[in-house]
């Protein structure tokens, strides 16, 4: 059983017990969230598609911890000009683990 569900803007697929990283969420860790947002849900070839979410489907996940991603290195420059301008960023991820698929 699979589900595809909106978290934070992102469109993800999601199985029972599977770990993944989404944007930084408004919880603490070990707190358990519920995500609405459900497009489509696949029981053993048994396929629903919501218009543009499948009725009454939620997903359980259970938050395990706040962390950061990989540096991205942002460098800009114009030749002949001595403009340089080196920049870093590092993203907000929340690690989460699915528990229960309802749908």
């Amino acid at each position: 059983m699979y589900a595809i569900v909106e978290i934070a803007g992102q469109q993800f697929k999601v199985e029972k017990d599977k770990k993944l990283f989404v944007h930084q969420l408004d919880a603490n860790e070990g707190d358990s969230v519920d995500f609405d947002k459900v497009l489509l849900v696949d029981n053993d070839g048994a396929v629903a598609v919501g218009t543009p979410t499948v009725n009454g489907a939620k997903i359980t996940a259970k938050v395990l911890a706040h962390v950061q991603g990989e540096k991205v290195i942002v460098f800009k420059k114009k030749r002949r000009k001595t403009y340089r301008k080196k920049n870093g960023h590092r993203q907000q991820f929340t690690q989460i683990q699915v528990e229960t698929i309802v749908g």
